[in-house]
């Protein structure tokens, strides 16, 4: 069996109407934050064949709602989508990182599609600095992380975590210091989530031709 060295793990939900973005509804309607929605996963999909070319990474979605037809049409035929296991985002993200360390993998990063400048050269950045640190960690603007990476399952860093809270990274960074792990931050950047971080991503309200 192929070792894969570096695996990918983007968590997204697939876009329905009423159940995505639902605190841009308001200035964008149910319509509107679901096509914002699957811009960002194209957008988020658009940097993975710059990644992909120059290093040894699988890249796997992780999906909630839907089904695995509906989120595979999404994608392009070689990334394969799986569902996200029961349980809160910890627990999501913890099983999928699991399932992940238990077959070839010596480095994992998860990331979400929320963060438009999240780019290429920052995952490249993420991996890289996982050679040398137990966890890596890009910083969101509103208190959260767009990116987790580490080179084994650490559970605990997704216990007891107040998530889709602005101290959800302090208490990650609590949790890593208590363990004693070495660890690396990106850049801060901002996620796309409520109406005043629209400016921040260049969103047109049409239907891209990417989408069935």
């Amino acid at each position: 069996m192929t070792k894969i060295k570096e695996k990918l793990l983007i968590f997204t939900r697939y876009p329905e109407p009423g159940k995505t973005k639902t605190r841009l509804i308001p200035a964008l309607g149910a319509e509107g934050a679901t096509l914002l929605h699957r811009q960002l996963i194209q957008h988020t999909l658009n940097q993975l064949p710059n990644l992909l070319k120059n290093r040894p990474v699988e890249a796997e979605v992780k999906y909630a709602g839907g089904t695995q037809e509906l989120m595979q049409k999404l994608l392009p035929p070689e990334i394969k989508c799986t569902p996200q296991s029961q349980g809160d985002l910890g627990e999501k993200m913890k099983n999928a990182l699991a399932e992940t360390f238990s077959k070839t993998t010596q480095k994992a990063l998860i990331i979400g599609t929320d963060c438009p400048a999240l780019d290429p050269h920052r995952l490249s950045q993420a991996f890289d600095q996982l050679s040398h640190y137990d966890l890596v960690l890009g910083p969101a603007l509103d208190g959260g992380y767009y990116l987790i990476g580490m080179q084994r399952l650490i559970p605990e860093l997704f216990v007891g975590i107040n998530w889709g809270t602005e101290i959800v990274m302090k208490q990650t960074l609590e949790i890593a210091q208590h363990l004693n792990l070495s660890y690396s931050l990106l850049d801060t950047l901002a996620d796309i989530d409520r109406p005043e971080d629209l400016a921040l991503f260049n969103f047109e309200a049409k239907k891209s031709s990417n989408f069935p």
